[in-house]
């Protein structure tokens, strides 16, 4: 019987049909009419829209239509700071760091430091606080304009948020975040409750500025059930539904199913990886769709489609669409190696890891710019 895939804001697990997740999930496909829309206005289309990285959305027509009449509009993404970020992390944040530039959009960006205090029973506040720097360091290292660019830290920002995240609230019932999330009546009443703070970021500007201002979030596909019961209640205090664009999820190096974990650290590529670091964890744990010897992979060939370095070249490390299809049919062909794949794959993380991770210990004198001031 083959196992059913399984997406909530807390687990991804099996493997995942995207296609039947679209009509799970009630979102639309991105399709090349709605692309030729962005290029038009960006002049040219990101890589992971180009690759179908970011594969869904909902009300993107609406956003472009209400900027093609001057209405521009803002971003917000977010990250709830636990442990270390990997590179399937970085999707949306690259995405919106494009869109900044191409759009000149304002971008907020919200650190919800309670949420994994509310869902995990052993992490504490200090453990929090931790892993809220070091991921602070991996946004600006991104390169996001400082001047267009602020961070809210749910505990930090209470005084700014939570009275906007007490309306929310009192427009949901108990079993609509039941039904949602799968909680239950043993569920703590923070977790119940979280959802609405998560919502805020989606109107905030439009409450500061006194008028609606288009929202986009970037996101992973598994946070759509926060923003579907959010885009229910925004309108109902006054404020224009936020659009929404998914992405697909960074496969662990395992290949198994599911998306990477910082948690399972020897099947994820942390972007705080040495190069030895990152050889190892390739060489030893990324999937292959290689054959068993060498000469056999030289006689039949392998499957790029299911090998896991070639998908993380395709989706992320190999931009050029030209040297990408060459690596495809030599790999298929038996000309190239599956050690060569990887060695590839290695030297392109690596090379991206480099400069960020120098662009990291920059950003330690840089969160203060950041960091939202009343």
């Amino acid at each position: 019987m083959k196992e059913e895939f399984r997406v909530t804001p807390w687990e991804v697990s099996g493997k995942i049909d995207y296609s039947k997740l679209i009509k799970q999930f009630g979102v639309s496909k991105l399709d090349k009419e709605l692309l030729k829309r962005i290029e038009k206005h960006a002049g040219e289309l990101h890589l992971f829209l180009r690759r179908k990285v970011f594969f869904a959305h909902r009300d993107l027509n609406w956003l472009l239509d209400e900027y093609e009449k001057g209405n521009k509009f803002f971003l917000y993404t977010g990250r709830a700071p636990s442990g270390a970020v990997h590179l399937g992390h970085l999707f949306p944040w690259i995405l919106c760091k494009w869109l900044q530039d191409k759009f000149g959009a304002e971008m907020w960006f919200q650190f919800p430091d309670e949420e994994k205090f509310l869902f995990k029973k052993n992490l504490s506040f200090e453990d929090v606080e931790k892993s809220l720097n070091e991921n602070m360091l991996d946004v600006i290292a991104l390169g996001f304009d400082p001047k267009k660019t602020h961070f809210l830290v749910d505990t930090k920002h209470a005084n700014l948020m939570y009275k906007e995240a007490c309306k929310v609230a009192k427009k949901i019932t108990f079993s609509t975040v039941k039904a949602s999330f799968g909680l239950n009546d043993s569920s703590n009443i923070g977790s119940i409750f979280y959802t609405s703070m998560q919502a805020v970021p989606a109107f905030l500007p439009s409450v500061l500025k006194k008028k609606k201002i288009p929202c986009l979030i970037p996101l992973g596909v598994d946070q759509d059930p926060h923003f579907r019961i959010a885009r229910d209640v925004i309108p109902k205090l006054g404020y224009d539904k936020p659009a929404l664009i998914h992405n697909v999820f960074l496969p662990p190096l395992s290949g198994m199913g599911g998306k990477m974990s910082s948690s399972e650290s020897n099947v994820a590529i942390l972007t705080t990886d040495s190069p030895k670091e990152v050889r190892r964890k390739i060489n030893k744990y990324a999937f292959s769709g290689g054959r068993a010897t060498i000469e056999e992979h030289r006689k039949k060939g392998g499957n790029p489609d299911v090998d896991v370095s070639f998908q993380y070249l395709r989706m992320f490390f190999e931009p050029d669409d030209k040297k990408l299809q060459k690596i495809y049919e030599d790999y298929k062909s038996g000309e190239l190696l599956t050690s060569e794949l990887k060695d590839i794959l290695i030297k392109k993380i690596n090379n991206f890891l480099a400069k960020h991770q120098k662009k990291r210990k920059l950003a330690k004198k840089q969160i203060s710019k950041f960091l939202y001031k009343d």
